[in-house]
């Protein structure tokens, strides 16, 4: 067992500031450990945490794998890396931060595609017409897929994004995607639209607590702790959604699409 209790947080960018500041308000405070560039850091109040800094998509396989405690990052890359989230995690309180939406987004010219049933339409209509599947351009595989098998949609074949998804139809690379976002205005500028039933999750940062790891009755304490203490602040999701700190899962299945 790990003798420390670890929490992992963002390692960079805007949802680094935001935890920063929500965990200040908690009382909470972090210093990093050794050089200021260094991804070890400690609570000055609660000692027994280490605090890990790593991508936000990492901490999402961390408390899938158990390797940390709790951590915080956006729902999206937990529903992407743990399909089985009802078993592995315990989504404690969302944050009121980090809000993106994962959308279907397709072509603005396609005026006869307006939900995901016109969408199967069209790739059985593009299978006879180009002898192949229309392709979706994501870094979401997996939500992608459950999304679409729920809407019955199933004429087509995923291309996984490496870059910036949502150029991928103008440079041929895919008929669609699937991608994040919050505003939609690179995907207009990318002459895309969101399909009218096209939101796959709504998204923002979550606390979150991995029922993989290694808990003793002292780190169910130090979670207490931290919870207690987080739920306490102004913040106003966190104040909306009492923070369960019971030990077993609160997430009964997949989330309902928006």
């Amino acid at each position: 067992m790990s003798a420390k209790f670890v929490l992992a947080l963002p390692s960079k960018g805007r949802l680094k500031e935001d935890c920063a500041n929500m965990l200040a308000e908690a009382g909470l405070a972090i210093t990093k450990s050794g050089s200021a560039r260094g991804y070890k850091g400690t609570i000055v109040h609660v000692p027994e945490v280490e605090v890990n800094f790593v991508s936000s998509s990492e901490i999402a396989h961390f408390l899938k794998n158990g390797t940390a405690h709790v951590g915080v990052t956006g729902e999206d890359l937990l529903r992407e890396a743990v399909p089985e989230c009802a078993d592995r995690l315990n989504l404690r309180a969302p944050c009121g931060f980090g809000y993106a939406d994962v959308v279907v987004a397709v072509p603005a010219w396609w005026i006869d595609v307006q939900r995901m049933a016109d969408l199967e339409e069209l790739a059985m209509t593009f299978r006879r017409r180009h002898g192949r599947s229309i392709r979706v351009a994501t870094k979401y595989m997996n939500l992608t897929q459950r999304f679409f098998a729920q809407h019955g949609v199933s004429g087509y074949r995923t291309v996984e994004s490496l870059g910036a998804t949502e150029g991928a139809p103008a440079a041929q690379l895919a008929e669609l995607v699937v991608d994040i976002t919050t505003t939609g205005a690179t995907l207009r500028a990318n002459d895309l639209r969101v399909l009218n039933d096209g939101v796959i999750l709504r998204s923002q940062a979550h606390v979150v607590s991995s029922n993989a790891a290694p808990w003793s009755d002292h780190f169910r304490a130090i979670e207490r702790e931290l919870l207690e203490a987080l739920a306490r602040t102004k913040h106003p999701d966190l104040k909306s959604h009492p923070l369960n700190t019971r030990q077993t899962s609160n997430l009964n299945g997949e989330r309902d699409a928006v």
